[in-house]
């Protein structure tokens, strides 16, 4: 084992920072332009963190699934969050974050900071030049059998982001 780590540790000793890229279930991201990237080959789709109280969250551009009300949110403005499930009605099973408990410790940064980067939250994009593409899907509020709540999608049909909320899914054209 320490054989095959050396070459990886005297490759960073040399080039002093690493540029992060992460392919789910494919082999490579598509260009250079991105983070993170999931394969569309599959009806699934990205689940949010869920989260009881916002109030330690100031980052903007954080999205979540408000656990008290049963929205998809982002946070817009410091301290003004945005709902992206517009349907009020949310009535979710939190029956699959029961009984689970959060390291305090427990995150994941992608990007060229990741050693140093003292953001909170559990998966942090660090790279202020490259994206995330979510998981692809042909309409996904039909193709995604069991939904959880706050998961999303891109539906590649109407070409629009897909926000479920636990008992809807809600889509949003650019």
């Amino acid at each position: 084992m320490k054989k095959q780590l050396l070459p990886i540790a005297i490759f960073l000793a040399v080039t002093g920072t690493v540029k992060s890229q992460i392919a789910i279930g494919k082999p490579t991201v598509t260009n250079t332009s991105v983070s993170l990237e999931f394969a569309d080959t599959e009806n699934r789709g990205f689940i949010l963190p869920y989260v009881e109280t916002k109030t330690g969250i100031t980052n903007n551009g954080t999205l979540i699934y408000d656990t008290t009300d049963y929205k998809v949110k982002y946070l817009k403005d410091t301290g003004a969050w945005t709902d992206l499930s517009v349907d009020n009605t949310g009535t979710a099973s939190l029956s699959a974050q029961t009984g689970k408990t959060e390291s305090a410790t427990a995150k994941s940064v992608i990007g060229t900071d990741a050693a140093t980067n003292t953001t909170p939250g559990i998966l942090i994009l660090s790279d202020d030049s490259k994206a995330m593409i979510l998981p692809k899907v042909a309409s996904p509020h039909l193709n995604i059998l069991d939904p959880a709540p706050g998961m999303m999608a891109y539906d590649t049909v109407k070409r629009q982001l897909a926000v479920y909320n636990g008992k809807v899914w809600t889509f949003w054209k650019p």
